[in-house]
């Protein structure tokens, strides 16, 4: 019962992916709500939610891959 390395790897890529996401998409929707007589609120609110969804996306399918790596699924 070996790993797999390149799926590891690639698992990991995806993590380190998602990783500046979970800063950036929380930021952006923080800044979005204090910025509200901003013509660009909208916008920026909807780059935001954008982000935390592909982070999360992003680490379901990392994790899903290392799991892969780890059990020879």
């Amino acid at each position: 019962m070996g790993t797999n390395k390149q799926l590891l790897s690639k698992g990991i890529q995806n993590l380190a992916g998602a990783l500046p996401l979970l800063f950036i998409g929380p930021s952006l929707i923080y800044n979005a709500f204090m910025n509200r007589q901003n013509v660009w609120h909208y916008l920026i609110l909807g780059i935001g939610i954008v982000a935390c969804i592909a982070a999360m996306y992003f680490m379901y399918k990392g994790l899903k891959i290392i799991m892969k790596s780890l059990f020879n699924d």
